[in-house]
């Protein structure tokens, strides 16, 4: 499975910066899946729909299926699901572009931002592969390949050649 991350602190343009390498990826042809772990707690359900007044009801889980699109919901007490068991639901797709997970041992690209600096040295980041920035890296990330933080597609040519895919999504034969 083809997998990298994206990390850095809150308010650097993580978010931003998917949507671009996303968008990139997908007109090279490749199918995409993204992971986006969260801090706090999100529900994707709208009110007043039947998925949410199901859930109301007391289901645990909830699949929606219509014409082009599916989706599920599914509740759990306890200790969450893996990064593992989470990737492998995404299984199928040419790669897997994770939004957080920072402590996971994955490849990661981290981004740094100039206005966004003050949360680099109260969180290091592990296993970091490049480092997509708009200004001189912090000391930690120096000797790691730079991105530019504001061109998406130099940053998905730089996933492309580091997962080893040609445009199609097939490994190159190199």
């Amino acid at each position: 499975m083809r997998v990298i991350g994206f990390v850095a602190p809150s308010g650097t343009g993580k978010t931003t910066l998917l949507v671009g390498v996303i968008a990139a990826l997908r007109a090279r042809g490749l199918q995409v899946a993204v992971l986006k772990h969260g801090h706090h707690a999100a529900d994707p359900d709208i009110p007043g729909k039947d998925t949410h007044r199901f859930r109301q009801a007391g289901a645990e889980g909830v699949l929606f299926a219509g014409p082009g699109l599916w989706f599920q919901i599914q509740q759990f007490q306890g200790e969450p699901p893996t990064l593992e068991e989470h990737l492998a639901r995404l299984a199928g797709h040419d790669l897997i572009l994770i939004e957080g997970y920072a402590d996971h041992p994955h490849p990661k690209i981290a981004l740094f931002r100039a206005t966004a600096a003050r949360g680099w040295s109260e969180r290091p980041f592990h296993n970091i592969v490049a480092v997509a920035c708009d200004a001189p890296p912090p000391a930690t990330l120096v000797g790691v390949p730079q991105l530019p933080l504001n061109e998406p597609g130099r940053v998905a040519d730089f996933v492309l050649e580091y997962l080893g895919l040609n445009q199609a999504g097939s490994k190159s034969s190199e």
